[in-house]
C-alpha cells in the first residue's frame, strides 16, 4: 500500500470545513426535530459546537504533541486511547454547559444530548474520512494521468 501524499494547510482547512459544514447540515435539523426547538436556535448551537470543536482540536493536538515530545512516549494503542478520551472529555466539559445555557435545559439533559452527538460523530467521522480519502485518491490519480498524458503529448 502506498503512502498518501502529504496534505497542505489549505487542504486540511478545506477538509475541516467540509467535515463540520456537512455535520451542521445533518445535526441542526435532526436536533431541532428531536428536541422540538426552532431550527435557527439549534443551527446556531451546532455552529458554536463546531467552532469550539475545531479550536479545541487544534489546541489539544498542539498540547498533546508537546507532551509527547517532552515525555517521549510512542503513539501506540494506550496513547491513542488516552488521546481520544482526553479530547472527548475536554469537549464534554466545554459543550455541555454551553448547550445547557443556550437551550435553557439542565446539565443532565445537555449531557445526554452530547452523548447522542458523540454516538452520531463516531460513524460519521469514519464514513466522512473514508469517502474523503477515496475521492482524494481518485482526484490525485486523475491529475497524475492528465500530467502523464501532457508529458506524452509533449514528447
Amino acid at each position: 500500500m502506498t503512502q498518501p501524499l502529504p496534505r497542505s494547510l489549505r487542504e486540511r482547512i478545506g477538509h475541516s470545513l467540509a467535515f463540520e459544514g456537512i455535520a451542521v447540515l445533518i445535526c441542526a435539523p435532526a436536533m431541532a426535530w428531536f428536541m422540538g426547538k426552532p431550527l435557527l436556535q439549534l443551527g446556531a448551537l451546532t455552529l458554536m459546537f463546531s467552532t469550539v470543536a475545531m479550536l479545541w482540536n487544534m489546541l489539544f493536538n498542539y498540547l498533546f504533541d508537546r507532551a509527547q515530545s517532552r515525555l517521549g512516549f510512542e503513539r501506540g494503542l494506550w496513547a491513542r486511547v488516552c488521546h481520544a478520551l482526553l479530547f472527548e472529555g475536554g469537549l464534554v466539559v466545554m459543550l455541555v454547559p454551553l448547550a445547557a445555557w443556550w437551550l435553557s435545559i439542565g446539565l443532565l439533559e445537555a449531557l445526554l444530548l452530547d452523548i447522542v452527538l458523540i454516538l452520531f460523530f463516531l460513524p460519521y467521522t469514519m464514513a466522512f474520512n473514508w469517502i474523503y480519502d477515496v475521492l482524494r485518491a481518485r482526484l490525485l490519480a486523475r491529475r497524475e494521468a492528465q500530467a502523464n498524458a501532457a508529458i506524452c503529448r509533449g514528447a
